[in-house]
């Protein structure tokens, strides 16, 4: 096995192009091929969170989303957030979330706790 750190970009895109091909045809964990390609994979990923940081949606755009990629309406959210006055003002960031709302939404819809504290935007 030839594995070196990812320091630059140019390691970065060199390492892509080595594990690219082994997408299509997934190697056997516990092999030594299956065992590169995790590695890879681990360096590639360590690289990325470094350079390419991804943001957590703002509280509004979190609820919004799991209401969409589940269908979810107004009258499904009263239960964690309260009546469905409540639920629009918090929607349209009239209203910020209180803790216990925080938490039923996490608990109830899924959704990541880390995303509904973070301060509107």
């Amino acid at each position: 096995m030839n594995i070196r750190p990812i320091r630059t970009e140019e390691d970065y895109r060199a390492a892509l192009a080595q594990v690219s091909a082994l997408f299509d045809d997934e190697p056997e964990p516990g092999t030594p091929e299956g065992d590169y390609f995790e590695i890879m994979l681990t360096l590639i990923e360590a690289y990325e969170d470094r350079h390419f940081p991804t943001d957590l949606p703002n509280p509004v755009d979190a609820i919004k989303f799991r209401m969409e990629q589940s269908g979810l309406t107004v009258a499904d959210l009263v239960p964690a957030i309260g009546r469905p006055n409540r639920v629009y003002e918090v929607l349209n960031g009239k209203r910020s979330l209180t803790l216990p709302m925080i938490w039923r939404l996490h608990e109830m819809f899924g959704i990541p706790a880390e995303s509904l504290i973070r301060p509107p935007s």
